[in-house]
């Protein structure tokens, strides 16, 4: 942990909606969020911009800019957030010398590999209501590996960057929350989300769509 701990760099907190990196810079640094939370941002050639995953304490980001050399998203806070900076090629050579450190490193890339896999699953797979009912309990399950509550716990991306990155309106959004609370699955007040039936909520993000 002191090794590791020489080559982190701690910056000063980012402010709501400030931007950690650009997609298209090169390629130096991999993040580990401390406080707060991000959301990474892909923007196509033809200007439209996809929400690809939200962060939080604990995560690595920044690891599927390897293979190019360039970042594929832009960073941005979703919060008051604070991470640790730690040069890539540092982090590489100590890697190689820490074996428990690189399979950590490696536990991560394949969380992202996974992430990705389950958001195309999403996606292609289920209804608006399936796809927030999925949302909200892998949110829970990430929390609860937190420490933090899994039933209780509060929203820091809007409505909008729900429905983009799920490919939903925010309309859509907003109809779906308020059918699940009617329904008793959740509590909603403005961001903070009681999960109050995880049985029934579960079941339905399983259902066929």
């Amino acid at each position: 942990m002191s090794r590791l701990d020489d080559i982190i760099a701690r910056g000063k907190p980012l402010s709501k909606g400030q931007q950690l990196v650009a997609q298209g810079e090169a390629f130096k640094f991999v993040f580990a969020i401390k406080t707060g939370s991000v959301k990474t941002v892909n923007t196509s050639s033809n200007g439209d911009a996809q929400i690809t995953g939200f962060y939080f304490p604990g995560d690595l980001i920044g690891l599927n800019a390897i293979d190019t050399g360039i970042c594929q998203d832009t960073v941005s806070a979703l919060e008051t957030t604070t991470v640790c900076q730690i040069q890539f090629e540092q982090l590489d050579d100590l890697s190689a010398q820490l074996p428990k450190l690189r399979r950590q490193i490696l536990k991560s890339m394949s969380k992202y590999l996974c992430n990705e896999q389950h958001m195309l699953q999403l996606l292609a797979n289920k209804n608006a209501d399936q796809r927030i009912a999925t949302f909200l309990l892998r949110l829970s399950n990430r929390f609860k590996a937190r420490g933090f509550s899994a039933c209780r716990f509060r929203l820091s991306m809007s409505r909008n960057e729900i429905g983009n990155y799920l490919g939903i309106t925010v309309e859509t959004v907003s109809r779906v929350l308020s059918r699940l609370q009617k329904n008793g699955y959740i509590g909603v007040e403005n961001k903070e989300i009681d999960i109050l039936n995880f049985k029934s909520l579960l079941k339905l993000s399983q259902e066929s769509a």
